[in-house]
């Protein structure tokens, strides 16, 4: 079995790369769900929302980014099935779908899948696209989660979209920007 890097083509993600098994793909989804549980782990409490910062948004557009979009998909849904079940490793170490911010679990697993496709195009190989597969990403995240924050959370939208999107836009600004520079740079390191 041979351990070299394939070449580089299009059509591919960063995944790709790397030699092609079954057991590549299950250790590259078991993987994207622990990083993502270990991200959701760097976690800041935001007065007023029940919603913490949290390093997640980032591992999760950087899972689907590199996998593609079904082995994305795979990651986000096992962390998002793990959670449910008990494994605590959703923010702040929370398990179980009853939080308020479960949606946003939700909208990680659409935005995984969403950036990954995209990712398939090219949209992590520059910088602008790498922004704009981000934003996407990031829209994606926020259209499910504000709306199921919410429901479960009592609130009125525009007072959900005040603590579960509004303090975030900052954080998910600089997250995208960092992505904007790992992504192509991977790539560029790859294509020498």
């Amino acid at each position: 079995m041979s351990t070299a890097v394939a070449p580089v083509r299009p059509g591919q993600v960063l995944a790709d790369l790397l030699p092609a098994s079954r057991v590549r793909d299950i250790a590259l989804v078991l993987g994207g769900a622990a990083f993502t549980g270990l991200a959701a782990q760097i976690a800041v409490p935001v007065p007023g929302s029940p919603v913490p910062v949290t390093g997640q948004t980032l591992a999760v557009l950087l899972v689907g980014t590199a996998l593609g979009a079904g082995r994305g998909f795979l990651s986000l849904a096992l962390y998002a099935i793990a959670g449910v079940v008990g494994v605590p490793w959703f923010a702040e170490g929370a398990s179980g779908a009853a939080a308020p911010s479960f949606g946003y679990v939700l909208g990680m697993i659409l935005a995984s899948t969403a950036v990954g496709a995209l990712a398939r195009r090219g949209a992590d190989r520059s910088a602008l696209r790498t922004a704009g597969a981000m934003l996407l990403g990031e829209a994606i995240i926020y259209a499910v989660g504000v709306p199921y924050l919410a429901f479960a959370a009592g609130m009125s939208l525009s007072a959900a979209i005040a603590a579960g999107l509004t303090p975030f836009l900052i954080g998910d600004a600089l997250k995208a920007a960092l992505a904007m520079g790992l992504l192509p740079t991977a790539w560029k390191l790859l294509d020498r």
